[in-house]
């Protein structure tokens, strides 16, 4: 199976190379870049020395492939789109551009109109451990935003069980600094970065959309940036409907979660990685789900670590490519993580 990634030469695009050259099931046929075209792509990820000869093609060269992935900015990808469906071929699309079902989102959100409204009706969202049947069909799968999937996968069970009062449900997100990318602008100098503990979205982050559509729960989402590289850390506090302890939390988050290849429940009694954290999911595709019983605030305090650029992004897109493609769905995804680093 071919397959092009369009925008490689980002952190995102650098993660897709870097699973799919190892990838038994696909051939990486082309990668495309403006800034780069015509540059060996080790230019660009110094890790993927030896590992291919493939250049950057500019966007303008980008031919057929029986799936392309958009690892585009936002808005990067709206026009793309039509024009690969058209040609019969598979998008899996990691920018925001087709995450959202409702067309009003964007403006709000974005601040722009679709321009493809009829294409978000057909566009799956990419989370195999919420839409796993609809992605094994789908011609467009829009990947979920970091900070969405970690704190989607922690609510959902929660919200399944009726456990909590979906009126009134906080997010409090940590991000890395590659979740901002290579343009993050000043913010991301080192000067700026270094030592932060940074509120940059207190309230209207964009992700705040995608977990209200994918939960059903009114989302008070406020995220911080911290001096780290890679890595997401959601804390969700939901007001409980009923008493709750922590045996029937386990119950629920297996009910949920016990058949998933990816989702990993860490609750422990002692020991220093008691509960998830980022650090030791860097380059996996694992998402860390973990929880306590707050009976003093009435509260269940669900939690989230993921890698922001491998379950957040792109391990999460061959996940999905795995479903579309009829491969077993860890395949390519195998890498259980370091410790220490």
């Amino acid at each position: 199976m071919k397959v092009a990634i369009v925008g490689g030469s980002g952190y995102v695009g650098g993660e897709l190379l870097r699973l799919l050259l190892r990838h038994p099931g696909v051939e990486v046929d082309q990668v495309t870049s403006d800034t780069l075209a015509g540059k060996a792509v080790g230019r660009a990820h110094p890790n993927l020395r030896k590992w291919t000869s493939l250049t950057f093609a500019p966007h303008s060269a980008l031919r057929a492939a029986d799936i392309t992935f958009l690892a585009t900015p936002h808005g990067g990808s709206m026009e793309r789109v039509p024009g690969l469906l058209g040609a019969d071929g598979t998008v899996i699309d990691l920018s925001a551009d087709y995450r959202l079902h409702d067309p009003a989102q964007y403006p709000a959100y974005y601040g722009r109109q679709h321009p493809h409204p009829e294409l978000l009706a057909e566009a799956v969202y990419g989370l195999p451990e919420v839409h796993r049947d609809a992605i094994r069909s789908a011609r467009l799968i829009a990947v979920p935003g970091c900070i969405a999937t970690a704190s989607i996968l922690a609510l959902r069970p929660l919200v399944a069980a009726s456990l909590i009062d979906p009126a009134h449900v906080v997010v409090d997100a940590k991000s890395g600094s590659s979740a901002s990318g290579q343009d993050s602008g000043p913010a991301g100098l080192h000067a700026e970065r270094s030592g932060v503990m940074r509120a940059y979205a207190p309230a209207g982050h964009r992700h705040t959309a995608e977990i209200e559509q994918e939960t059903g729960v009114r989302v008070a989402l406020s995220c911080h940036a911290v001096e780290a590289v890679r890595g997401v850390l959601a804390t969700c506090h939901a007001f409980r409907t009923r008493p709750v302890d922590e045996k029937d939390l386990w119950r629920t988050y297996r009910a949920a979660y016990g058949s998933e290849p990816f989702v990993r429940i860490v609750h422990e009694t002692d020991g220093i990685h008691r509960e998830p954290e980022p650090k030791i999911l860097a380059g996996t595709n694992y998402c860390d789900l973990g929880f306590a019983a707050d009976a003093h605030a009435e509260r269940i305090v669900a939690i989230a670590a993921l890698d922001n650029l491998m379950k957040g992004a792109a391990g999460n897109a061959v996940q999905c490519l795995n479903l579309r493609a009829g491969f077993p769905e860890t395949t390519g995804l195998d890498f259980p993580g370091l410790h220490p680093i």
